[in-house]
Order: structure tokens, then C-alpha cells, then sequence
């Protein structure tokens, strides 16, 4: 068994290009929110365990929005990872490496991708499986540079990375020409306040230019 991310899922999240980091307060706002997006383009979200609506949340967006790729975030605890694989998460992602979490994640058999930002990250989510990392947080820890730097001992074995934190619409461009990227993570996509103001056409007209962006760098395979 392996936290492995497998091609199919592999190939879609890295033909969309980014992923929309969501952090949800009210479950009513789940499934608009997701339709927002994905009118501008997104194909993947990350929806985040940071409030007590995330589960109903993304219980709401798989109902509705079943051909949407949703993943679970900031999963902490071995409990979360059962939590998540009963919801109907695609996978789930985490800001860390916590052996306990990448465990659970095996035995309920669910994609994982451990968040990492040192060479040790990498080689402790390697003693799980897995093949898709999140670099974390990537803009404060020295953006592309940094990890093009940290990869480069494990590139032959093929690794893909997930950079998120402190990326904007600006720097976007930066890390999508980068082979070892397979998409970056957006939370500015469809921040908090947005959300909360339910303003859903300023989700979609950011969604669309971050869409527009990934047309101009990123081929679809």
C-alpha cells in the first residue's frame, strides 16, 4: 500500500494547473462557491478542514458537482483521514508530514500528498509512497528557486510537487513551466471574505484568469 496519487488523477490535476484552496465557514455556501469556479475553468479544488463546516462542505460539492476533483486539506489527525475518505474526498493533503496521518492514509486508501519544505519532508513522505508533495508554504520559503534546489537530489524518481502559499494571479506563471510542478495551489481564487460576501462573479472572474494563465503555459496533455 502507498499514499501514490495514481495517472489518472495525476494527469488531471496537472492538465487543470491549479488547484482553488477554499476555506468555507457555512455548508449553503459549499455548492455555490463550486459552481463559481467552475464556470471559470477550475477543475480541482482543495477544500480545507480549518472550520467545523468542512466535512458538510465538501459532502455538498461531491453531490453536486460529482465530475469536480475535490480534495481534502489540512488533515491533521488519522480521524480526519477516515472523516474525508467517507465524504467522498478524492484525496486529502496535509501542511506536513505527520507518519500517523500518512499511515491512516494508507490503510483507508486514499491519495495523499504531505506537505513539505526541507530534503527530510521529502525522503519521510518517500517511506509512505507517495509521488505528489506540497510544497508549503512556497512563496515564504523561497519560492521556485528553493524548490527547484530541494527536488533536484530526488528527480529521478519522478516526484511531483503542489506549491502553496503566499502565490498570487502574478507569480502564478513563475512555477507552471516547471516540469516537476504538477499544478499550484490558489487560495486567492476564492478567499474567505469573497466567499462570506457571496459575491460568486468575482470567484468566477478570477477563476478564469487563472485558467486563461495555465492556456498560456500549460499545454492540455
Amino acid at each position: 500500500m502507498s499514499i501514490a496519487f495514481n495517472q489518472a488523477l495525476l494527469s488531471t490535476i496537472e492538465t487543470g494547473g491549479v488547484i482553488a484552496v477554499l476555506v468555507i465557514d457555512r455548508k449553503e455556501d459549499a455548492a455555490p462557491v463550486a459552481e463559481a469556479l467552475q464556470a471559470g475553468g477550475i477543475t480541482s479544488i482543495e477544500l480545507t478542514l480549518r472550520t467545523a463546516a468542512g466535512i458538510e462542505a465538501l459532502k455538498e460539492i461531491k453531490r453536486y458537482f460529482p465530475n469536480l476533483l475535490v480534495g481534502a486539506g489540512t488533515v491533521l489527525t488519522p480521524a480526519q483521514v477516515a472523516q474525508v475518505k467517507a465524504a467522498g474526498a478524492d484525496f486529502a493533503v496535509a501542511p506536513g508530514t505527520s507518519h500517523r496521518v500518512m499511515s491512516a492514509a494508507e490503510a483507508q486508501s486514499i491519495p495523499f500528498g504531505p506537505g513539505i519544505a526541507t530534503p527530510s519532508d521529502i525522503e519521510a513522505a518517500l517511506e509512505h509512497g507517495a509521488n505528489l508533495l506540497k510544497l508549503f508554504p512556497a512563496e515564504p520559503s523561497g519560492g521556485l528557486a528553493y524548490l527547484k534546489s530541494i527536488s533536484a537530489p530526488y528527480a529521478h524518481l519522478g516526484l511531483k510537487y503542489i506549491p502553496l502559499g503566499g502565490l498570487t494571479e502574478q507569480t502564478m506563471a513563475n512555477y507552471l513551466g516547471e516540469k516537476s510542478v504538477a499544478a499550484i495551489g490558489g487560495s486567492w481564487l476564492a478567499p474567505r471574505e469573497l466567499i462570506q460576501a457571496k459575491d460568486w462573479a468575482g470567484i468566477t472572474a478570477r477563476a478564469k484568469r487563472a485558467s486563461e494563465i495555465v492556456r498560456q503555459y500549460r499545454q492540455p496533455k
